[in-house]
C-alpha cells in the first residue's frame, strides 16, 4: 500500500497548477533539442499539424542539427544530426563525434481546467548520447507559461525521485549503460527505466510580443557514460528567445551556471502563411459563346480542358490538371468559371492526370446520351521549370556537414496526351563534396547506394544528367491503370520497367505491381554505366485511412537493388500546401550480421516547398545497401491520390 502511495506522491507535481490556456504558435519555440519547449526541458506544448521546423544549436559540447515535423497536432517528431566536440569518432580520432537521432512527443492530455500532459522519447533508436524519457505538464495564465515534469536518462541528472515505475516492476531499476544493439536500433530495455528519476520545472514570461524569457530547472546528466558536458555550478539556466518575424527567432542561453549557447529557429505553418487562391478572369472577347469563355476561365486558371460534352441537363467536362492539388479547390474554379460563362447546367467532370483517370463522374450513360461540343486537339507541349535546391549530406565521417545549392531544371515534353519524355538536369553552385574519402564499412550483399560519395564528388563536373525518362501511360479502364518507363530513371541507376495498379476511386485501397530492369550508372553522371545490373521488383499494397487518424500506408514485397528480398512498410501524411511527412522500415533476408550497424533499412523523409522544391529529403541513420529501393518520379498511386490529400 505504501509504496502505491509513493507512487501517486511522486505524479502530484503534474497536476499542481489550474487554469486555462491554449497552445499558440507564436508565443512557443523549439528549445535546443528540436522539441517545442523551453532551453533543454521539454513542454507539454504543440504546434497545429503541418508545422515544421528547422533548429541550428551551438553549445558546450554539442553543435546541432534539428529538423521537426508535426503530421498532427499531437504528435511531434524529429530527427537530428549532432557534432560533440572534444569526442573522438573512433577511428578517425582527429575529428570530433557525430552522430544522429530521433525524438517525438505524444500529447495525452490538451489543456483545460487541469493542465496539458505529453509524454516523449528522446534519442529513442541509435547509440542513445541523449537518451531521456519524460513526461511533463504546461499550463498558462496571462503571460506565463508554467511547466513541470519528470525525466528518466539523460534528464535525470539530479535523481531526487525513485522511478515511480519500479512499483510496477523491479525491471524499471535497472537501465543498461550501453545500447543492447548497435547504433540505429531501437532499444526498449532502457525506456523510462533506472533507479531514480529527476523532476524538472520551468516558466517562460511573454516580455512583449518579441522578447521572451526563460529559467528553468535542468536535471540533464552531465556525468553520463557518454555525453562530456562541463561541471555544473547549479541546475538552473536562464535565457531568452528574441522573435525576428514570425518565422525566425534566436535563443540565447546560460546553461546551468557553466556556459553560454545559441539557438537559431525556423518555423513555419502551412496554414497561416499559404494564400488563398484568388480566382482569376480570363479576357473575353465580345463574340465568344459560352463554351468558349468556360474553356478560355478554366484554363486561366491553370486547368486545361479536353473535351466537353452535353446533354439536356448536364454538361460534361474532361479535364487535364497539375496545378491544383485539392479537389476542393478544383471544384472551386470549375463552378466559378462556369458562372463567369453564364452556364447554368449540372457540371460532370473527368479530371486525368497524363491518360490516367484521377477524378471520374462521367459513366457510360452519361456518355450515350451526350453530343460532344469541343474536342482539343492534341499536340505537342513542353514545359520546363528552373528553380534553387539545396541537398545535404550530414554527419559523414569526414565533417558534420556537407551539402552542395543547386540549380535544377526539370522540363517535360508532351509528345502525345499519355506520352512524356522527362529531364532533370542539375548544376552545382557550391559545395564541399570534393573531401569524401572515407569508404563505407559495410557493402553487402552487392554496392548499389553506399558508393554514394563516389556520386557527390563529381557534383562539380558542370551540367549533371539527374534523369531523362521516357513515360507511356495507359488507363484501360478507371479502375486498371499502367506505367511503362525506360531511360536515365534516377542520379544513379538507369532502366526500363513497367507498373500495374488496380485503383478503385470510391474504396481506400489500392493493388500493383511494378518491375524493372536497372543497370548502375557511371560516377560522371552521363550516358555511362558500371557493371552492376539486377532485374528488381515489388508487389505493393496502398491503404488510406480518412478516420480520426488520417495516414497513407504502403507495404511492398519483393527484391531490392542489391538483389536482397523482404518488405517494407511505410506511413505518411500528405497536406494540400505539398508538405508531406513519412516513416519507412524495411526488413529483408540480410542478416543483423551482414548488414552490420543498425541492423535493418529505416528512415524518415519529407517534402517542404520553400521556394518550390528546395527541401526533398530522405533521410536514413546509415546508408546501407540492403533494402535500397529505385528513386522513382511519380508511381500510379503517387498520381492519382494527388487530388486526395487526407487534410
Amino acid at each position: 500500500m505504501k509504496s502505491k502511495v509513493n507512487f501517486f506522491k511522486s505524479l502530484i507535481p503534474l497536476f499542481l497548477i489550474t487554469y486555462v490556456c491554449s497552445d499558440s504558435f507564436d508565443n512557443n519555440f523549439y528549445n535546443n533539442h528540436g522539441s517545442v519547449g523551453l532551453i533543454n526541458i521539454p513542454t507539454a506544448r504543440f504546434f497545429d499539424e503541418e508545422v515544421h521546423g528547422v533548429t541550428v544549436y551551438d553549445g558546450t559540447p554539442d553543435q546541432k542539427i534539428t529538423l521537426t515535423s508535426h503530421p498532427y497536432d499531437w504528435f511531434e517528431a524529429s530527427f537530428f544530426y549532432t557534432n560533440i566536440q572534444g569526442r573522438p569518432y573512433p577511428g578517425f580520432e582527429y575529428q570530433d563525434y557525430k552522430d544522429k537521432g530521433f525524438n517525438f512527443k505524444i500529447r495525452l492530455k490538451e489543456e483545460g481546467y487541469l493542465p496539458a500532459i505529453a509524454i516523449g522519447l528522446n534519442d529513442f533508436a541509435g547509440t542513445g548520447f541523449y537518451s531521456s524519457e519524460y513526461i511533463v505538464s504546461s499550463y498558462g495564465i496571462n503571460n506565463v507559461d508554467f511547466h513541470v515534469g519528470m525525466g528518466w536518462g539523460q534528464l535525470s541528472g539530479d535523481p531526487n525521485l525513485k522511478n515511480p515505475l519500479s512499483y510496477l516492476s523491479d525491471s524499471f531499476n535497472n537501465r543498461p549503460v550501453k545500447a543492447t544493439n548497435q547504433g540505429g536500433s531501437f532499444n526498449p530495455d532502457q525506456y523510462f527505466s533506472g533507479s531514480r528519476a529527476s523532476h524538472f520545472y520551468g516558466i517562460s514570461y511573454k516580455y512583449n510580443n518579441n522578447l521572451f524569457l526563460n529559467f528553468e530547472k535542468d536535471p540533464t546528466k552531465i556525468n553520463g557514460p557518454k555525453m562530456p558536458y562541463p561541471d555544473k555550478e547549479h541546475q538552473y539556466s536562464y535565457g531568452l528567445n528574441y522573435k525576428i518575424n514570425n518565422n525566425f527567432n534566436i535563443g540565447l542561453s546560460y546553461e546551468r551556471g557553466s556556459y553560454f549557447s545559441l539557438r537559431v529557429n525556423y518555423k513555419n505553418n502551412p496554414k497561416a502563411s499559404r494564400k488563398k487562391y484568388e480566382y482569376r478572369v480570363a479576357k473575353i472577347n465580345t463574340n465568344d459563346d459560352s463554351y468558349t469563355k468556360l474553356i478560355k476561365n478554366l484554363e486561366e486558371n491553370g486547368i486545361g480542358v479536353n473535351k466537353i460534352t452535353e446533354t439536356s441537363r448536364s454538361l460534361g467536362l474532361e479535364l487535364t490538371q497539375f496545378i491544383h492539388s485539392d479537389i476542393a479547390l478544383v471544384e472551386q474554379i470549375i463552378k466559378e468559371a462556369g458562372r463567369e460563362s453564364g452556364i447554368n447546367k449540372d457540371i460532370k467532370k473527368d479530371i486525368k492526370i497524363a491518360d490516367l483517370d484521377a477524378i471520374n463522374e462521367i459513366d457510360e450513360s452519361f456518355e450515350r446520351r451526350a453530343k460532344i461540343i469541343y474536342e482539343r486537339e492534341t499536340k505537342r507541349a513542353f514545359n520546363t521549370n528552373t528553380g534553387l535546391r539545396f541537398q545535404p549530406f550530414l554527419a559523414s565521417r569526414e565533417e558534420f556537414f556537407k551539402g552542395a545549392f543547386l540549380i535544377e531544371n526539370n522540363s517535360e515534353i508532351i509528345l502525345k496526351e499519355n506520352l512524356f519524355f522527362n529531364v532533370n538536369l542539375k548544376y552545382s553552385l557550391a559545395n564541399n563534396f570534393e573531401d569524401l574519402r572515407f569508404p563505407p564499412v559495410d557493402t553487402f550483399p552487392e554496392q548499389v547506394r553506399s558508393d554514394i560519395k563516389q556520386y557527390l564528388k563529381n557534383m562539380d563536373d558542370g551540367v549533371l544528367i539527374g534523369r531523362a525518362q521516357l513515360d507511356y501511360h495507359y488507363s484501360h479502364n478507371q479502375y486498371n491503370h499502367f506505367m511503362v518507363t525506360g531511360g536515365i530513371l534516377e542520379d544513379m541507376f538507369s532502366g526500363y520497367g513497367a507498373e500495374y495498379l488496380y485503383f478503385k476511386p470510391n474504396t481506400n485501397y489500392s493493388l500493383g505491381f511494378e518491375v524493372f530492369h536497372v543497370k548502375k550508372r557511371d560516377y560522371d553522371w552521363g550516358l555511362g554505366h558500371l557493371d552492376y545490373k539486377n532485374t528488381t521488383y515489388s508487389a505493393n499494397l496502398y491503404y488510406r485511412n480518412y478516420g480520426l487518424i488520417p495516414f497513407d500506408m504502403k507495404l511492398s514485397f519483393g527484391e531490392y537493388l542489391a538483389g536482397d528480398k523482404g518488405s517494407t512498410i511505410e506511413f505518411s501524411r500528405r497536406f494540400k500546401s505539398g508538405v508531406s511527412f513519412g516513416v519507412f522500415a524495411t526488413f529483408t533476408d540480410v542478416s543483423t550480421e551482414d548488414f552490420g550497424e543498425g541492423s535493418f533499412d529505416k528512415g524518415i523523409f519529407f517534402n517542404i516547398p520553400i521556394y518550390g522544391n528546395f527541401i526533398n529529403y530522405t533521410w536514413r541513420p546509415l546508408t546501407k545497401d540492403p533494402g535500397a529501393k529505385l528513386i522513382r518520379r511519380n508511381s500510379l498511386h503517387d498520381l492519382l491520390v494527388r487530388f486526395r490529400p487526407l487534410d
